[in-house]
């Protein structure tokens, strides 16, 4: 959709939300990536919104709906006549982790129907949450049009998905020089109703066969699960998920070594699927203390989930939020051996991330030596040297999965952090341009352990 809005020339923004991602997981820098992008592809609004920023400096910390009403709806209310139609494609609004940013960013775009020169259309895609329903229940019918993917014809969605599994399916055959045909029309049909209308299904069983020297043996694996169309939608996918895990992580191995297979699984699949940002192979080893080839090996069996990339500069991403969704929901996930405790492992991740600062932090980390400069003045190739990705993720996200983690009891490990480096985090933070950011952390730090104990340890500091 935004590619196809993009050739004929009418979009002008777009934001793709994804839950546990950095910025990009909730709608801090959501007005401000959209105002961004309407300044360089709309030129009519770049002037306009550049003023709106000249005249509020501060606009990048006030709150969303001053962003929305300077940044956006103001340069668009007095955009030229002759600016008709744009565009902003909004995907995935579900994942962003603020409940009532949800619906405050769909009640904020309802207010362009008031827009007297230019038409605003927005295209959102999102799962059914509630705050999402809420949202849209609000405005008035005329406002938005809801397309529900559910309401497609069942056959039109299966035809699809045959069609991709004929097509990526055959090229396996040829590239392994299978027998012809394979799959037979039978297997075929069998994965399209095993699908149940989820491509997600159809993507990941195409990945599991094509990443693999037997893709017969693979798609067997697949079909071993028990078929179902009368429970729930993901049932199927939940199976295929946990034959797939069964396999890829336990195989044939032999039994006295599952345990410390299954650890490690969850130690670094659960540790990628709650982390606040993607990292690359070598930053999240250094991360969780383990040799770079020691999460490659785990990770390697695993493409059909996650995107590992070739280039070992590029971070390791999961897929599809449902695999994410499937690992930490003990309901769904059956073989609860490859569940992930959301909890514990925000405080594992809490736990690295205070050791990994109090190795590395220090006076001074980018060792510069004329007093007084500026931080502009500095090198961002000094910076990135002296603060490796590692680092930067555990100075910035530590009090996020120690609150996540909701474990009162590490207060009297984040006292000796703080009592030891608090001046050297905060020099990192300024360093990357996210002090901000670490005073709303220790605002944050007080409200919880003010709640979890009758003094706030934070007032001796």
């Amino acid at each position: 959709m935004a590619r196809e809005l993009a050739d004929k020339g009418k979009l002008a923004a777009s934001f793709f939300f994804s839950r546990g991602r950095g910025d990009i997981s909730h709608a801090g820098m959501f007005f401000t990536t959209i105002a961004t992008q309407l300044a360089e592809h709309v030129p009519e609004l770049g002037p306009l919104i550049s003023k709106a920023i000249d005249d509020h400096s501060d606009i990048h910390k006030q709150m969303l709906r001053n962003q929305w009403q300077l940044l956006i709806y103001e340069p668009l209310e007095n955009a030229p006549t002759q600016l008709k139609q744009i565009v902003v494609v909004i995907d995935a609004l579900d994942e962003c982790e603020g409940k009532d940013d949800m619906k405050l960013i769909l009640q904020l775009l309802a207010q362009a129907k008031n827009l007297q020169t230019i038409q605003l259309r927005v295209f959102v895609t999102s799962r059914p949450e509630i705050p999402i329903l809420l949202g849209f229940g609000k405005m008035a019918g005329e406002t938005h049009r809801d397309f529900v993917l559910h309401d497609i014809p069942p056959l039109e969605i299966n035809h699809d998905i045959s069609v991709f599994f004929q097509q990526k399916l055959s090229v396996v055959q040829a590239e392994h020089g299978l027998g012809t045909p394979w799959p037979d029309e039978a297997t075929i049909q069998l994965l399209v109703e095993r699908a149940a209308g989820l491509f997600i299904y159809a993507a990941t069983t195409y990945r599991f066969i094509q990443d693999s020297g037997d893709p017969e043996e693979q798609l067997s694996v697949i079909l071993s699960g028990e078929f179902t169309s009368t429970e729930s939608l993901t049932r199927n996918l939940d199976e295929m998920y946990t034959n797939l895990l069964q396999y890829s992580v336990i195989g044939d191995r032999r039994p006295w070594e599952h345990e410390a297979l299954l650890e490690r699984f969850r130690q670094i699949v659960g540790s990628i699927v709650i982390i606040s940002d993607v990292l690359t192979i070598k930053n999240l080893a250094n991360l969780l203390y383990l040799r770079s080839g020691e999460v490659k090996k785990a990770l390697d069996s695993l493409r059909s989930v996650l995107n590992i990339p070739k280039d070992e500069s590029q971070p390791v991403r999961i897929f599809h939020p449902s695999f994410r969704d499937f690992l930490l929901d003990k309901q769904r996930c059956s073989d609860r051996r490859f569940w992930i405790d959301e909890e514990e492992r925000h405080i594992d991740l809490f736990r690295h991330c205070l050791e990994l600062m109090s190795k590395h932090l220090r006076q001074n980390i980018c060792d510069i030596r004329e007093p007084g400069v500026l931080i502009t003045e500095i090198s961002k190739d000094i910076i990135q040297s002296a603060i490796k990705a590692d680092l930067r993720y555990a100075c910035r996200y530590w009090v996020y999965h120690f609150q996540q983690g909701n474990s009162v009891e590490e207060a009297s490990r984040i006292l000796q952090f703080l009592m030891q480096h608090l001046l050297h985090w905060l020099e990192v933070l300024s360093l990357v341009g996210e002090v901000s950011e670490g005073v709303l952390m220790i605002a944050g730090l007080e409200k919880i352990l003010k709640v979890g104990s009758s003094l706030c340890f934070l007032k001796s500091l």
